[in-house]
């Protein structure tokens, strides 16, 4: 059988699902069960928002003990949380792909989606001032009671502001950026923002920040999704 060379991503894609279901088919090993597995780039865009929601999170949890006892906070793990956002999510996602490659073509392609990303800019450049507040006071590896409540407002809206700010990208702000190009383009930026991730932080770069993510939430005991399930409680008023 004559198996064309593939030329494209798309075209990676589609004959690495057809070698994998004739290999399931013979009963065979799928080589791309020991290969890493390509994503495109907004599935990537928006897999680095887990990492940053996640983060989030992590401020959720800290922000009302910060108010209400905070010696229980564990500065370290505040800082790491920190110091991640500001690496994986300002540096990188932010800077070195959303301000210069997605949102100037968005602006470009016009409609609904263009009046986004100036007030996108504007929140990247208040989300680093709130991180570097937040770096700054956890420098001396403590919380004082004097800047807790502080810390846990400026944390709340930087929690509010992202939430809003992610959930705009993932539905509006980057569908839009991908009808402004062919397939090929995408093709050749999706593979230029894998080459961004290596040159910052080597072959792993999305493994290790969930890696970093996973760790800080375990610290924090904050690493069992079953314990955030919406528990059961008696019915009342058909509530459930």
């Amino acid at each position: 059988m004559l198996i064309r060379k593939p030329e494209s991503r798309r075209d990676f894609l589609l004959l690495s699902t057809a070698g994998f279901l004739l290999g399931v088919r013979r009963g065979e090993t799928s080589p791309a069960q020991n290969q890493e597995i390509e994503v495109a780039a907004v599935e990537d865009l928006m897999r680095e928002h887990g990492i940053l929601r996640r983060a989030l999170l992590v401020y959720t949890e800290i922000s009302p003990k910060l108010r209400s006892n905070p010696s229980s906070v564990a500065p370290d793990a505040l800082q790491k949380t920190a110091r991640l956002f500001r690496t994986f999510g300002e540096d990188y996602h932010e800077k070195k792909l959303e301000e210069p490659y997605i949102f100037p073509a968005v602006k470009k392609g016009g409609g609904p989606a263009a009046t986004y990303p100036d007030i996108l800019v504007a929140q990247h450049q208040r989300g680093r001032e709130i991180t570097d507040y937040i770096i700054a006071t956890m420098r001396g590896g403590r919380i004082g009671a004097s800047n807790a409540q502080t810390l846990a407002r400026v944390m709340d809206e930087f929690v509010l502001m992202y939430r809003n700010h992610a959930a705009r990208e993932d539905t509006i702000v980057f569908p839009a950026w991908k009808r402004t190009m062919s397939p090929k383009l995408y093709d050749e930026l999706s593979d230029r923002f894998e080459e961004i991730e290596h040159q910052m932080f080597g072959k792993d770069g999305f493994e290790d920040a969930e890696r970093q993510m996973t760790e800080i939430e375990t610290s924090l005991g904050l690493g069992s999704l079953a314990q955030f399930t919406a528990p059961r409680r008696r019915r009342r008023d058909n509530f459930p």
